[in-house]
């Protein structure tokens, strides 16, 4: 909306935009966002929308506790699945927190039945659902029996900056590893925006298991990131190590070249 030429403000509870990600990329699109003229109000919360006019006063409250306002509000809640109206637990088939309960090839407690896709609230991505779909097919009709990997799934921010991530946030690596965990991290301005008067940053990111020297996850805030960690992704998937990064020769000049040169 930003882009399309609205004056946008975001409020949201927490300290930072984003705080299920790695902290580095977080930060680093709310730093893009505001630098695009988008207001952010953090650890705040809207108590009451008045209408006024053809306006909305939003009172909020929290660290930003004042009024604004708006000409629309869009409020943003997180997806659940919309099962509660098919009757499953007639059907003996057992749910857990508002989702299907499913086994490794998608078999629900019922031997001849089976769920993919959101319904089972694994990772609420088409390909995700994809995939677990043609493995439910390979398993059942094909002679082919197969379970989908979950690890190293990657994701998008729809966001401008863009922003991709796979693996493990820095947070949930040393929560796994503590100490063992060293990050490689660089910010720079991309060679074509030195040639312009935009001040756009990139971030890229590596997490590496200092005992395997295994990358653990890889993000990035800047344009191409979707494409760059979509092929990192497979890298992580095989057990790509830091040293097989530092070893590769990539194209130049190029942003992906970067994640080759970290030190």
């Amino acid at each position: 909306m930003n882009n399309l030429g609205s004056q946008v403000t975001q409020v949201f509870l927490e300290d930072h935009i984003l705080s299920a990600f790695d902290e580095n990329l977080a930060l680093a699109v709310q730093e893009g966002m505001t630098g695009r003229g988008i207001q952010i109000l953090e650890n705040t919360t809207v108590k009451e929308i008045k209408p006024v006019g053809d306006e909305l006063d939003l009172i909020l409250s929290g660290k930003n506790g004042n009024l604004v306002s708006v000409d629309t509000v869009l409020f943003a809640l997180c997806r659940t699945p919309n099962i509660s109206s098919l009757g499953l637990e007639k059907a003996g088939i057992h749910l857990s927190e508002d989702a299907i309960v499913v086994d490794e090839y998608n078999r629900t407690t019922q031997g001849n039945i089976f769920a993919v896709g959101d319904c089972i609230n694994r990772i609420n991505f088409t390909p995700v659902a994809i995939a677990q779909g043609r493995a439910f097919a390979d398993t059942q009709f094909g002679n082919n029996s197969r379970t989908v990997c979950y690890e190293y799934v990657p994701s998008t921010v729809s966001a401008h900056p863009e922003a991709a991530t796979v693996g493990l946030s820095e947070a949930a690596a040393r929560d796994k590893l503590g100490d063992a965990v060293r990050c490689y991290c660089s910010k720079f301005r991309p060679l074509l925006h030195s040639l312009t008067n935009r001040d756009e940053k990139t971030l890229i990111k590596l997490v590496v298991d200092s005992r395997s020297d295994r990358v653990l996850g890889a993000h990035m805030v800047g344009e191409g990131a979707v494409e760059i960690i979509q092929c990192l992704a497979l890298a992580l998937r095989l057990g790509a190590t830091k040293k097989h990064f530092d070893e590769a020769i990539g194209i130049h000049p190029s942003i992906a070249e970067e994640f080759l040169t970290l030190r």
